[in-house]
C-alpha cells in the first residue's frame, strides 16, 4: 500500500471534503449512478443533464470505452500493468477487474486526490491473490510523486499502460501537455497510452451549454480539438493504434456494452431526470450525442 493513504484518520479525510462545491469524480459518480456524492454535485449534474439531456451518454460510453480498452491491452497486447489516473469513485468493472479477469497477474495502481474517493479507496484495493492493486493520494499536477510511489506497485522498466480517461479537459494547455510528457518520458518502451477527452468538434452547441455549468461551478473545463487530442500522442513520440482518434462509441465496438437494469414504470416516474439515468440504455447512441474523442498508443 503506497505511502499513507489509507492510513489517515477518517476524521482527518471529513475535514477534507469541502460539500460546498461541486468535485468531477463525484459528478461522474452521479451519471455513473453512484451514491458517493453530495447535493452540490447532484446539482452539477443535473443542470449539466439540463443543458444536454443526452449528455449521459458521454460518461457512460466514455466508461465503456475504458473497458474495451483495457480488455484490448491485456487480452491482445499483453499488457500487466495499469497507472490509472484520475481513477474517480469505485464502480462495477474497475480497470483491476478487467485486468485481472484476464489475467490474474496484473498490477494496478489508482490516483486520486478527491477524499471521498481516498475514503472508498479500500473498495479499490480489491485485487485478486495473483496480483496487486495499489492506491495512492496524489494531484496529475505531481507527475514525479505519482511516478515515485507507483514504483512501489509496478516495475517502471517494464511496460505500463498510462491511463488518462476523462483528465485532462480539466487541466489547462500550459500544464496538460507538460504532465503528460513527463509521466510518458518515465515509461519504457512498449507502454501504452489510454487517454479520452471532450470535444466540441462532433457536437458543439450541446457540449459548450454543459461546459458553461462546469465553468460557472468554478471547474476548468478545456474542450480540446481532434488535432489537440492528437498532440498528447505525437508530441511525446507514440503511435496512435487503429482507429486513431475517433468518438468514443467507434473505437472498436464489441457490442458489450452493458445493458442498464430494469425498473418498474411507476417506480421510475417518481425519479427525477438524473435518477434515471443509470436505468438508461446506452445501445441507442447515435454521433448526435457524443463529444468524448478517445485514444490509444504504443510507445516505441
Amino acid at each position: 500500500m503506497s505511502g499513507d493513504a489509507l492510513s489517515q484518520d477518517p476524521a482527518e479525510l471529513r475535514r477534507r471534503i469541502d460539500t460546498t462545491k461541486a468535485h468531477p469524480a463525484r459528478v461522474y459518480d452521479v451519471f455513473l449512478g453512484g451514491k458517493d456524492n453530495y447535493p452540490v454535485d447532484r446539482n452539477a449534474a443535473a443542470a449539466a443533464l439540463a443543458a444536454n439531456p443526452r449528455g449521459y451518454l458521454d460518461v457512460r460510453h466514455n466508461r465503456d470505452f475504458l473497458r474495451r480498452a483495457v480488455t484490448t491491452l491485456t487480452a491482445d497486447d499483453g499488457i500487466r500493468q495499469f497507472l490509472d489516473i484520475g481513477t474517480g469513485l469505485p464502480t462495477q468493472e474497475n480497470v483491476h477487474q478487467i485486468a485481472q479477469r484476464i489475467t490474474p497477474d496484473s498490477r494496478v495502481v489508482y490516483v486520486d486526490n478527491d477524499p471521498v474517493v481516498l475514503a472508498h479507496a479500500r473498495a479499490l484495493l480489491t485485487s485478486g491473490p495473483e496480483g496487486r492493486t495499489d492506491y495512492i493520494d496524489a494531484d496529475l499536477e505531481q507527475p514525479g510523486q505519482i511516478l515515485e510511489q507507483a514504483a512501489k506497485t509496478i516495475d517502471l522498466d517494464q511496460p505500463v499502460a498510462l491511463v488518462l480517461v476523462a483528465i485532462l479537459h480539466f487541466v489547462e494547455d500550459a500544464e496538460a501537455y507538460p504532465i503528460v510528457r513527463g509521466l510518458v518520458d518515465a515509461l519504457p518502451s512498449g507502454s501504452r497510452l489510454v487517454l479520452s477527452h471532450l470535444t466540441e468538434d462532433l457536437n458543439a452547441e450541446n457540449i459548450r451549454a454543459v461546459q458553461r455549468t462546469y465553468t460557472e461551478r468554478g471547474f476548468t473545463f478545456v474542450l480540446r480539438s481532434k488535432a489537440e487530442v492528437e498532440r498528447f500522442f505525437t508530441e511525446n513520440g507514440l503511435v496512435l493504434d487503429e482507429p486513431g482518434v475517433v468518438p468514443a462509441h467507434h473505437w472498436r465496438p464489441d457490442g458489450n456494452a452493458p445493458v442498464p437494469e430494469t425498473a418498474d414504470p411507476a417506480f421510475l416516474a417518481t425519479l427525477d431526470d438524473v435518477e434515471k439515468v443509470r436505468y438508461r440504455d446506452i445501445n441507442d447512441v447515435t454521433d448526435a450525442d457524443i463529444n468524448v474523442y478517445v485514444a490509444t498508443g504504443v510507445k516505441p
